[in-house]
């Protein structure tokens, strides 16, 4: 019996640390070891200048472009004791940080781990999933829009009870709350919790099993006297000498499925992850796009927040074409940023919404070609919509679908 949970937990780690960004590329103890990935596309908008979540928004005159989407060096070395992780990310924009963190063990028993530095927030499963090994070209825009970029400063500690339920992950974290940014903009500090579950061989060793689900608490300080509060169909504001400088809340709570299954036309997956709660955000207004109105903030937000009660959710399905090296990959995503109204009363004249508020769900469809254990070409297709509003920019649905083809070397 020990000798099956250990091979189990062997199979499980060589799945899930080749494609989990808060791991060095392997536990095995060695010298430094240098992975990464390049990945290189080209995109056309159907609209010049839209704002897009694939990539950045595309430049004012330009609906076309060629562009680096990542660039990853990561570096990591593990000794008996302890590992150290340091990534860069590399594009046409400049080199930036991406991890940087130390995580400690005792090496007769590797099921506690405890991690600090910069790394993924351990939310969920897209967040730390790596880009380099995701079907899809980007996560989706809820994902995006309440933790960009992924990262924050904290500690963190990692459970994983190998010889006993080997199969069972959980993580507590405790971070800034204000992304990659160091200067956190309040004393207070966000926890996020984690627990997943990971099977890897089950029905014949042909099924894949994983679930999990999180939370995160956290807040964002008011620089205003006002803020803004949900009502139906609108908000009401709030004006009152205690506002400035009050915490309010940033609250989530998510829940996720991995599926797959090796069948004899190729490998078909199934995933899915739906999250919920409380984003502080701003209006959106001439400076701040509606995009980024219910952005989380790495840094101290001007104006006054609006609290808003929102929910989204992706699904991913991908299929290999006939166990040939293609793979057809459809996803569905939806983030509506308030869920306390409807897409036909945001603009109404004195409810104080803005695009801030307005629902989008993307259909994506394409296809991968993995050329080699090393390089992959990905085709696909977004349909972006939106709902009709009395807002003058989006009384209709915008024009912002975008097509992307990708290569990646991964070494």
């Amino acid at each position: 019996m020990r000798n099956t949970l250990s091979c189990l937990f062997i199979l499980i780690s060589t799945f899930t640390y080749a494609q989990n960004n808060n791991a060095p590329s392997s536990y095995d103890p060695h010298d430094i070891k240098i992975t990464g990935y390049l990945q290189t596309q080209f995109q056309a908008a159907q609209s010049p200048g839209i704002s897009s979540w694939s990539g950045g928004d595309f430049s004012e005159n330009s609906s076309s472009r060629f562009m680096l989407r990542r660039g990853r060096l990561k570096v990591d070395r593990v000794d008996k004791f302890s590992s150290v992780v340091f990534q860069l990310d590399g594009t046409q924009d400049g080199v930036r940080i991406m991890d940087a963190f130390i995580q400690f063990h005792s090496p007769e028993n590797k099921s506690l781990k405890l991690t600090a530095g910069l790394f993924n927030r351990p939310f969920g499963y897209s967040i730390v999933y790596s880009s380099g090994h995701r079907d899809f070209p980007e996560r989706a825009r809820v994902f995006q829009t309440i933790m960009p970029r992924e990262r924050d400063l904290g500690a963190m500690v990692s459970y994983k009870p190998n010889k006993i339920v080997p199969f069972i992950t959980a993580e507590l974290a405790i971070v800034n709350g204000s992304g990659l940014s160091a200067k956190d903009y309040d004393s207070n500090k966000d926890i996020i919790g984690n627990l997943s579950f990971d099977f890897d061989s089950l029905a014949n060793s042909k099924l894949k099993l994983g679930f999990g689900a999180s939370i995160y608490k956290g807040t964002v300080r008011s620089n205003t006297t006002t803020y803004l509060k949900p009502i139906e169909n609108g908000f009401d504001a709030i004006t009152n000498a205690a506002n400035e400088n009050h915490n309010f809340r940033r609250d989530y709570y998510g829940a996720n499925l991995q599926l797959e299954y090796a069948n004899s036309f190729g490998n078909t997956t199934f995933k899915t992850e739906y999250v919920w709660g409380t984003q502080p955000g701003v209006a959106a207004s001439a400076n701040i796009s509606g995009f980024a109105a219910s952005q989380s903030f790495g840094s101290q937000p001007a104006g006054n927040l609006y609290l808003r009660n929102f929910n989204g959710y992706f699904f991913w399905f991908t299929q290999q074409i006939a166990s040939s090296k293609l793979t057809a990959i459809v996803g569905y995503d939806v983030y509506d940023p308030n869920i306390d109204i409807t897409e036909t009363e945001i603009g109404r004249p004195g409810n104080n919404t803005t695009a801030g508020d307005i629902k989008f769900s993307t259909l994506g469809y394409g296809l991968t070609y993995a050329l080699n254990g090393r390089l992959k070409l990905t085709v696909y297709n977004e349909h972006v919509s939106n709902g009709n509003t009395m807002l003058t920019d989006y009384q209709n649905d915008v024009k912002d679908n975008v097509f992307t083809t990708r290569l990646q070397y991964r070494w």
